[in-house]
């Protein structure tokens, strides 16, 4: 049997959406999807933030679109995902790589912050799927990517929010793979060990707790943005085909020890 790699890899046409795209993982997620020939629109709350990636992006020869939405509003996510399929016919794929996170003791941790990680986290993730799932379902062909967290399956002192809301995302995974496999949609999720991002570079400026990370990988580094963008692109390309419902460690053997 004759194997093409472009047919198995490459995305040339194909519609990627990306929500929290002004964020670190969705704007290197998109350049790398529309490096393999994929459009790629980004969405995410701050206007100005994404149209600065979208003159970066134009700077090194790549266009994409950038639309604003709420993810923690249903309307707001319908209307943005019409928006792109309207624009280009169908949406082919969705990374939802939108989060945030707090650390602070059990008994001080507001109610506020609790509802806020889980509603950017798991909330808006779920309506994200909805609302591209609606495509998928009648184009019988579709890609998710979710991004979650090492910490989906361990705890940690001090993270009384994301890490169940990346448990969750893990279990939100794994039911919509089943519920959509007959439908050729593939749902799978990476999860990376501790990868400097905005998300947690003030966390990681505390030595104490800078050390404890590195010595918690038997890689001996952090994680890069590179790391993760080769595991994204492969879950978002035709060869995933069976592959499905899987949660993808890109952690430096962080749960292997």
């Amino acid at each position: 049997m004759e194997y093409n790699l472009d047919a198995m890899y490459g995305l040339k046409d194909e519609v990627a959406v990306i929500t929290g795209g002004s964020g670190s993982i969705g704007a290197e997620a998109g350049v790398t999807l529309a490096s393999l020939g994929a459009r790629v629109v980004l969405l995410g709350r701050n206007e100005k933030k994404l149209g600065k990636i979208q003159e970066e992006y134009r700077s090194r020869g790549m266009e994409i679109d950038i639309g604003t939405v709420d993810i923690l509003e249903k309307a707001s996510v319908q209307a943005a995902m019409k928006n792109v399929a309207d624009k280009y016919g169908r949406i082919d794929i969705l990374i939802n790589s939108a989060g945030v996170s707090y650390l602070e003791d059990a008994v001080d941790f507001s109610e506020e912050k609790w509802d806020q990680v889980m509603g950017v986290n798991v909330k808006g993730m779920f309506l994200c799927c909805q609302a591209a799932g609606k495509y998928f379902l009648e184009q019988k062909k579709g890609r998710i990517v979710n991004v979650s967290s090492v910490r989906g399956i361990q705890g940690r002192t001090r993270d009384m929010a994301y890490a169940p809301s990346k448990g969750a995302v893990n279990q939100l995974t794994k039911s919509l793979a089943i519920e959509w496999a007959p439908h050729n949609i593939c749902v799978n999720a990476i999860a990376p060990t501790f990868t400097v991002t905005e998300i947690n570079r003030e966390d990681l400026k505390n030595k104490e707790y800078h050390d404890w990370v590195l010595s918690r990988i038997p890689k001996g580094r952090f994680c890069e943005l590179k790391y993760l963008v080769g595991p994204i692109a492969f879950l978002c390309s035709p060869c995933v085909e069976f592959v499905t419902g899987q949660i993808l460690y890109i952690d430096g053997a962080w749960t292997a020890a």
